[in-house]
Parts: structure tokens; C-alpha cells; sequence
């Protein structure tokens, strides 16, 4: 119950109060503990990569069992509130829907929209921009919301800060680029383990919150995605708001071919973004 408990308080106050801006956020420890890691051991191998993996879970999840050792001897009340409010820290629900409000509202939305997508964006039209608003909320309901509360519920405070902390080496090394293709080999494919099942819970929440009554049929595409995981999220959404994401993408001056999430409308408007929103 107070694992339960625990996760109902986390996700209510990242709803409401968001990133506390008084603190470093703990992510970015974590990115430190990365970088250190890259800037004195680096080795284009995957072994190297291992052990980079192994460093740094080895340290946050240590840190964490301390941490909650000592909350554990506070009584009960106080220290399911300070568990639920570090718990809070590691969500991005919060975060991510304001990011994604701030595409519509900006006067350079192609500015904006660079801070949440990696894709080339100075040629994009209003359609386009509005479909990476839509694509990147779907695939971080899982990656930032989701996946972080079932591994909360499921595996407790440190269990977060496990996935949290693979989460962040892949967004960091877990690159097919010359640099990270077997350095973040290992992170890469744990993420993606990790990943599995919260990304498909994601897929069939926005499937059933919609509505929708065939809600396993966001995996014929979901699949087609060259992640394992994100397809499934980004199909469901696409299926919800009757519309039709992915598609041919350009990364880096270079055109990538990409398949294609769902059967709706290709011109993307800012009313699916808004309705997006509401669906979580």
C-alpha cells in the first residue's frame, strides 16, 4: 500500500508543481556521473561500454538504497512524503506538457520545436512541426511518465532511479553515430529492455482513454518503428486522434526514410497538439 501510495503522491506533485528550479535536478547528476565516465575511460568498444553502464548504476542505485534506508527510519507519514517528493523529481509529465504548449504558443515554433526533437527543423512547415510536437509527447508519456511510475510501483524508489539512470545513459550515448555505435551498445539495448512493457502500457492507456475499441491495433505499426518501443505509443496516438505520424524525416541534412503510424489525415493542426494534451 505505501509503494502505492508513494507513486499517487510523486506523479500528484510533479502534476502540479513540476521541476522545482530551487534544486539541481538529480538527471543531472546523473549526466555528470556520464560524462566524467566518457571524458577519462572512453574506448570505442562495447566492453568499455559495459563498464560504463556498470559505474554508473553501480553509484546511483547505491546512492538511492542509502537515501531510503535513512527516510525509512523518519516516521511513516513524513517518510512516504519524502520518498513520494524525491520519487516526484525523476517524472517529467509536468515538464514535458509544458514544452510541448510552449511549440503552440512561440512565434518561432520551429525554434521551439528543436528543443524537443533531434530532427532538422529550419525547413519544416506548421504541419510538420505540430507532427513532432505530437510524435515526441507520445513517445515521452512512456519514456518520462509511464515507464518511471510502473518501475516506482512495481520496484520501489530505487527500482526509479534504475530505470531513470539507464534512461539517461541512452539519451546520452545510445547512438548509432562512429562515436557511440558500441561504446552505448550496452545502454542502448537495456533501455530498450526496460522499455518494453511500459511503452506498450502507454500504447493501450491512450488507446482506451480515447476510446478507442480496437486497442491492440496500434501494434501492426507500431512494430514498423526502428525502436522496439516507441512505435507503439506514437501509433496509438496517431490512431486517437485520427491522424497519421512519422513518414520520411530529415536528421542532419540527410532524408531518412521512416514508416508510417496510422491511416488519418497527414496535415497535422494545432487543435490534434491541444488534443493530444487531454488525453493524459
Amino acid at each position: 500500500m505505501s509503494a502505492l501510495f508513494i507513486t499517487i503522491f510523486a506523479y500528484s506533485i510533479d502534476r502540479i508543481f513540476g521541476e522545482f528550479r530551487f534544486m539541481t535536478h538529480p538527471i543531472v547528476h546523473i549526466g555528470g556521473l556520464i560524462s566524467f565516465f566518457e571524458k577519462y575511460f572512453y574506448k570505442d568498444s562495447i566492453l568499455r561500454g559495459v563498464f560504463l553502464l556498470i559505474f554508473v548504476l553501480f553509484i546511483t542505485t547505491s546512492v538511492s538504497l542509502i537515501v531510503l534506508i535513512l527516510l525509512q527510519e523518519l516516521p511513516m507519514p513524513l517518510s512516504i512524503l519524502c520518498i513520494s517528493f524525491l520519487s516526484s523529481l525523476f517524472l517529467a509529465h509536468h515538464m514535458l506538457k509544458e514544452a510541448v504548449l510552449a511549440v503552440l504558443s512561440a512565434k518561432d515554433k520551429r525554434v521551439q520545436i528543436a528543443m524537443l526533437v533531434s530532427r532538422d527543423t529550419e525547413n519544416m512547415s506548421e504541419s510538420d512541426i505540430y507532427k513532432a510536437a505530437v510524435e515526441s509527447y507520445a513517445e515521452n508519456l512512456s519514456d518520462g511518465v509511464i515507464a518511471p511510475l510502473f518501475y516506482l510501483l512495481f520496484f520501489g524508489f530505487t527500482g526509479l532511479v534504475f530505470y531513470k539512470s539507464v534512461n539517461t545513459l541512452d539519451s546520452m550515448v545510445g547512438y548509432r553515430s562512429k562515436r557511440y555505435e558500441k561504446y552505448g551498445k550496452a545502454s542502448a539495448r537495456l533501455d530498450d529492455i526496460l522499455n518494453y512493457i511500459p511503452s506498450r502500457i502507454t500504447a493501450l492507456l491512450i488507446m482506451l482513454l480515447s476510446k478507442r475499441k480496437d486497442i491492440f491495433s496500434f501494434y501492426a505499426d507500431g512494430k514498423k518503428h526502428d525502436s522496439p518501443n516507441a512505435g507503439h505509443p506514437i501509433t496509438a496516438m496517431a490512431l486517437a486522434l485520427d491522424i497519421q505520424l512519422g513518414g520520411d524525416t530529415y536528421y542532419f541534412g540527410k532524408l531518412k526514410k521512416k514508416a508510417s503510424f496510422g491511416e488519418g489525415r497527414e496535415k497535422i493542426k494545432a487543435s490534434d497538439v491541444t488534443k493530444a494534451l487531454a488525453i493524459l
